[in-house]
């Protein structure tokens, strides 16, 4: 066996091992320990997180940042992933930000110069343009990990009825317009419901011993269990009528999916229940839409939105 063939087999072997001693390596690789003490240096200076305990129950062992073996992409495989992850530095927080900014930069460095070349030349030609926000997202990372691994959170949310604490088991976290939410089972409420993670002020393990749901059937692709409003209240009903650009605005805000009809001509309408406390903001963003949407129902909206165009009007 060629050595470069030695040292690949080695690093997916220690990956698969997470704990070995030199004996074990040497007797299935057959060779001698010192060889394979130099192979094991050689994956720990390419970057393979080895870690040595002495004593006569000591060994190796690879620690929680493993290394993956090496994969050959095509030209045009390795070009996409580069957009990919390009695309991700408009978001000035992510739940993995370091990592992708040296990944980013481990792929363009061991890429050949012809294909650096392209990218350069691509980077003014292809974006992902998304709304770059102030507000401040902290807490991603381990809202991102409660979901993965089945975890309670405790967390210190401010809300429409001020600030809160809530203990919340999330399912994932999502990105839209610029603006990063996390749909989550609310113990308080009983129910799943969609918390802004810019509003999350702090957020822990709970340790109170709440025992954590099965939701390893629930994610985010079970949108209509987040698209669910808050119960209790009043709730009107909407209708709109819709421009062709108007379904392209509403195309774009998920909270809208449940509630919205295209026609074969591009246009359509908005149909479906609201709360009541939600008037404000819907009269505001109907506003926004100009032409593009016409309400219908209900009363209450329509009056909220010529008070708000009246005094819109008065300062002017």
């Amino acid at each position: 066996m060629s050595k470069s063939k030695r040292l690949l087999d080695l690093m997916m072997t220690v990956n698969r091992k997470r704990k070995f001693k030199v004996q074990e390596l040497a007797d299935e690789f057959g060779v001698s320990k010192r060889t394979i003490l130099r192979d094991l240096q050689e994956l720990s200076e390419l970057g393979v997180p080895l870690y040595s305990e002495v004593g006569p129950h000591g060994g190796y062992q690879v620690l929680n940042e493993r290394i993956l073996p090496p994969i050959a992409f095509t030209e045009e495989e390795a070009v996409a992933i580069f957009f990919a992850c390009h695309a991700l530095r408009h978001y000035s927080y992510l739940p993995f930000e370091a990592e992708s900014s040296s990944a980013l930069s481990k792929f363009y460095y061991y890429m050949s110069g012809d294909i650096r070349d392209r990218i350069d030349q691509m980077k003014n030609r292809v974006d992902f343009v998304t709304p770059r926000r102030q507000n401040e997202f902290p807490y991603l990372s381990i809202l991102l990990d409660g979901a993965l691994n089945q975890k309670v959170i405790l967390i210190d949310y401010g809300s429409r009825e001020g600030a809160a604490c809530r203990k919340i088991q999330p399912v994932g976290i999502y990105a839209s317009n610029g603006l990063w939410y996390c749909p989550a089972y609310c113990f308080l409420r009983q129910d799943y419901r969609v918390f802004r993670c810019d509003r999350i002020h702090s957020a822990v393990y709970d340790n109170s011993g709440t025992e954590p749901l099965d939701l390893r059937e629930v994610h985010l692709e079970n949108r209509e269990l987040f698209q669910q409003e808050e119960q209790g209240g009043a709730r009107l009903r909407l209708q709109a009528e819709l421009t062709q650009a108007g379904v392209q605005q509403c195309e774009a805000e998920l909270w809208l999916a449940s509630k919205l009809h295209i026609r074969d001509n591009g246009s359509g309408w908005l149909e479906g229940e609201v709360p009541r406390y939600d008037l404000p903001f819907l009269a505001q963003f109907f506003i926004g839409l100009g032409k593009g949407a016409t309400v219908k129902h209900p009363q209450e909206l329509i009056d909220e939105m010529k008070r708000r165009l009246t005094e819109l009007l008065s300062r002017y």
